[in-house]
C-alpha cells in the first residue's frame, strides 16, 4: 500500500492537538454517544443468558442440535459463531470504510436481525437469526473500541473506556429484570422471551440520532489522505472544548509521535515486528478470557439453579440481583483507570475471577452465592473494560480495527466451544468443575499479559505502535 502524499508533520500537528485536549463536557459527550450506541450491543449480547430459560420453557430448543451442541448450548454457540464471523471476517470494515459509517450500519444490522428473530417459529430459525445478528454485534464491538481510542486524548483513554463500559454494562441488569418479569409469562399471547428480544431491537430507532453527534476519526481521515476533513473536524472539536472552558485558550500542543500513513494496512502486517508478538499474546488472552467472562455471565442463572436446586423464576431473580453489579466494576475503575498500568489491571482482575469463582463453587446458601456472584461480576467487568482499551492501543491506525477484530475473534470462537465445554463440566463435575476450568483459564491470562504485555497507559497511540 503506498503512503499518502501530504506532509507527516501536518498529521503530527493534528494528532498533538487532539492529545492535548482537556477533559470537558464535549469530550465526555463523544464518549457518551459511543457508549449509548454500545448499550444496544450489550443488550443483544447479554440477553443470550436470560432468554435461554424462556426458549426451553417454550419447547423451541427440544430436539434442536448440531453434533455436540444441543438445546441451550446451540443457541449460545450460534450467537458467538456470528460474533466470530463479524470480528474475524469483517473486522477490517472500520479500517476501510471509516469508524462512523460502520458504527451506524452494524448497529442497524443487528437490531433488524434481532427483530426478525423474535418472530421465528422454530428453534432452528431462532438460532439461525441469532447467528446472523451476531455478525453485526461482532463488527460493532470492534468499531466502538477503535473509535474511542482514536478520539479521546491519551491521558483520558483509561477513564473513557471505563465510562464506556459502565454505561454499556448498565443495561445488563435491565435485561435481567425484563427477563425476570417477562420470560415466565406470555403477554398478549406472545412468549416472554420474544418480548425481551423485541425491546432490544429498539436500537434501530435511535441510531440515526446518535450518529449526528459523532465526528469521523481524524486519525482515520489522515490515513486516507483526507487532511482537510481531519483539520476541519479537529478544529470543530477544539472550538467546542474551548467553549466548555468559557472560551479559554487551549494548552499549546507539543511534539507528537507519528505513524506511517497508509489508507489500509495488510493482514500480513499484524505478524511483523513489533506487532507479531502482540498479536500472538492477544490471541491467547482472548481465547482464554472468555471462559471466565462468559463462563459466568452467560451461565449464571443455570449455575445458581444447579447449585441450589431452585426453580426458574427464583434463579432469574437471584441472577438479576447479581446483574445489578455490572455497571459498578467500570465505575470503580474510573478511580484508577489512568493511574495504574493497563496490563496490571488485567492481571489483577483475572486473579480475582479465579479466586472468587473457586469460593463461589463451594457455597450452597443464597447470601454467599449472591455476594460472590457480585464479586465475580465486578472482577469480570474490570477485566472487560481494561482489555477493550488495551487491545486498541497495541496497533497502528491503518490496521487497528483489522488487528483487534482478528485477535478478538479468538474470544468469539472460544465461547462457541466454551458453551459445550462448560455444559459438559457442569453435568459431569458440577459448579466446582466449572470454576476449576475458569481458574485455569485465568492463570493462562495472567501469564500471557503479565509476561508479554507492553506498557500502554498515558502513552500516545502512535508512540505505542512503534
Amino acid at each position: 500500500m503506498s503512503a499518502t502524499t501530504f506532509q507527516p508533520t501536518q498529521a503530527g500537528g493534528i494528532l498533538a492537538r487532539l492529545d492535548r485536549l482537556p477533559a470537558t463536557r464535549h469530550v465526555w459527550t463523544m464518549v457518551a454517544l459511543l457508549s449509548l450506541g454500545g448499550v444496544f450491543e450489550f443488550y443483544e449480547l447479554f440477553q443470550t443468558a436470560y432468554v435461554i430459560p424462556g426458549l426451553v420453557k417454550a419447547g423451541l430448543l427440544a430436539g434442536v442440535g448440531v453434533g455436540i451442541w444441543t438445546g441451550p448450548a446451540l443457541f449460545v454457540a450460534s450467537t458467538f459463531a456470528g460474533l466470530f464471523i463479524g470480528t474475524f471476517v469483517f473486522g477490517f470494515a472500520a479500517d476501510k470504510y471509516g469508524r462512523r459509517t460502520i458504527f451506524t450500519y452494524s448497529m442497524l444490522w443487528y437490531s433488524v436481525m434481532n427483530l426478525i428473530m423474535a418472530f421465528m417459529p422454530t428453534g432452528w430459525l431462532v438460532c439461525l437469526m441469532r447467528l446472523i445478528s451476531g455478525i453485526g454485534i461482532g463488527v460493532e464491538l470492534v468499531t466502538i473500541d477503535t473509535f474511542i481510542a482514536e478520539l479521546i486524548p491519551k491521558g483520558l483513554r483509561g477513564r473513557a473506556f471505563a465510562v464506556n463500559q459502565m454505561v454499556q454494562f448498565a443495561v445488563v441488569p435491565i435485561v435481567a429484570f425484563l427477563a425476570y418479569l417477562l420470560v415466565p409469562l406470555s403477554p398478549l399471547g406472545l412468549d416472554g422471551w420474544r418480548w425481551v428480544a423485541l425491546i432490544g431491537s429498539a436500537g434501530a430507532l435511535v441510531v440515526w440520532v446518535l450518529r449526528r453527534g459523532l465526528p469521523e476519526s481524524p486519525r482515520w481521515l489522515l490515513n486516507q489522505g483526507r487532511t482537510e476533513e481531519a483539520e476541519r473536524i479537529t478544529t470543530t472539536i477544539e472550538a467546542k472544548v474551548s467553549a466548555d472552558l468559557g472560551g479559554a485558550k487551549l494548552p499549546a500542543p507539543s511534539t507528537h509521535s507519528e505513524e506511517r500513513l497508509e489508507a489500509l494496512g495488510s493482514f500480513g502486517e499484524i505478524w511483523q515486528p513489533p506487532y507479531g508478538k502482540r498479536t500472538t499474546m492477544m490471541m491467547v488472552f482472548q481465547f482464554f478470557q472468555t471462559f471466565g467472562f462468559y463462563g459466568f455471565a452467560a451461565w449464571v442463572p443455570t449455575l445458581i439453579a444447579h447449585q441450589t436446586g431452585i426453580n426458574l423464576q427464583a434463579s432469574l431473580l437471584y441472577s438479576f440481583i447479581i446483574a445489578i453489579a455490572n455497571p459498578f466494576g467500570p465505575m470503580l475503575a474510573i478511580l484508577f483507570a489512568d493511574k495504574c498500568e493497563r496490563k496490571w489491571q488485567l492481571v489483577g482482575s483475572a486473579i480475582g475471577i479465579g479466586v472468587f469463582g473457586i469460593i463461589f463453587s463451594q457455597q450452597t446458601a443464597m447470601v454467599p452465592l449472591i455476594v460472590l456472584g457480585v464479586l465475580i461480576t465486578l472482577a469480570n467487568n474490570i477485566l472487560s473494560y481494561s482489555f477493550h482499551g488495551y487491545q486498541t492501543e497495541l496497533f497502528p491506525t491503518r490496521i487497528r480495527a483489522r488487528a483487534v477484530g482478528f485477535t478478538y475473534s479468538f474470544s468469539r470462537i472460544s465461547t462457541v466451544f466454551a458453551a459445550f465445554i462448560i455444559g459438559w463440566f457442569l453435568d459431569k463435575a458440577g459448579t466446582q468443575g466449572v470454576f476449576g476450568l475458569i481458574a485455569f483459564a485465568m492463570l493462562v491470562v495472567v501469564l500471557a499479559i503479565g509476561v508479554f504485555g507492553p506498557r500502554t497507559s498515558n502513552l500516545e497511540l502512535e508512540e505505542i505502535s512503534h
